[in-house]
């Protein structure tokens, strides 16, 4: 098996044309022999942190930042932050994943910052993530733990431009020009 992924981003190349993925960012969070687990990036909802946590406390949390669309399976409230404390995993050195609610009530009422918050998670069998990246769907690049945590909204073209110049290719399609609904190609 290739060596785990945790910590690194896939990036969604110009033939992955799943709707779920197409143009995507994928923090992989979990990779090991029994499959693996990440979060979307780049995909930011209308919903706010502030409205989707109303669901799940009585307590107001004031904040309008995207709530993310992890992936398109169903979850809880995953939360990416750099405290240590009270996190349940470790993706990478400095960045953390908390799910337990009271783990994210803690984070949220001790004013830690910066959290980005994720519906849904995207999820790979055994063995699935392997097939994908040898049928060339993606590839992997590592980025910042500031660019994990506040996204910038052309990251995926960045890194696409970057990987293709770092391997002396030139992308078939410019990916500025690349429709976000791949049906439209």
């Amino acid at each position: 098996m290739q060596s785990p992924l945790k910590g690194k981003i896939l990036v969604a190349t110009t033939s992955l044309l799943d709707p779920n993925f197409a143009r995507t960012l994928i923090l992989i969070v979990q990779h090991d022999e029994n499959g693996a687990m990440g979060l979307v990036l780049n995909r930011p909802l209308e919903t706010t942190v502030g409205q989707a946590w109303e669901q799940v406390s009585a307590v107001p949390y004031p904040n309008d930042e995207a709530l993310f669309q992890g992936g398109p399976c169903e979850g809880p409230l995953l939360v990416v932050h750099a405290e240590e404390q009270g996190s349940q995993l470790e993706i990478a050195s400095g960045l953390y994943l908390s799910s337990d609610a009271d783990a994210v009530k803690t984070l949220v009422s001790e004013e830690v910052t910066p959290l980005k918050f994720f519906v849904g998670y995207s999820g790979w069998s055994a063995m699935q993530l392997e097939a994908e990246l040898a049928e060339g769907a993606w590839a992997i690049a590592d980025i910042s733990a500031a660019d994990i945590l506040h996204t910038p909204e052309d990251l995926w073209e960045r890194i696409t431009r970057s990987l293709a110049h770092a391997h002396s290719v030139r992308p078939a399609v410019d990916p500025r020009f690349i429709p976000t609904d791949p049906s439209m190609n």
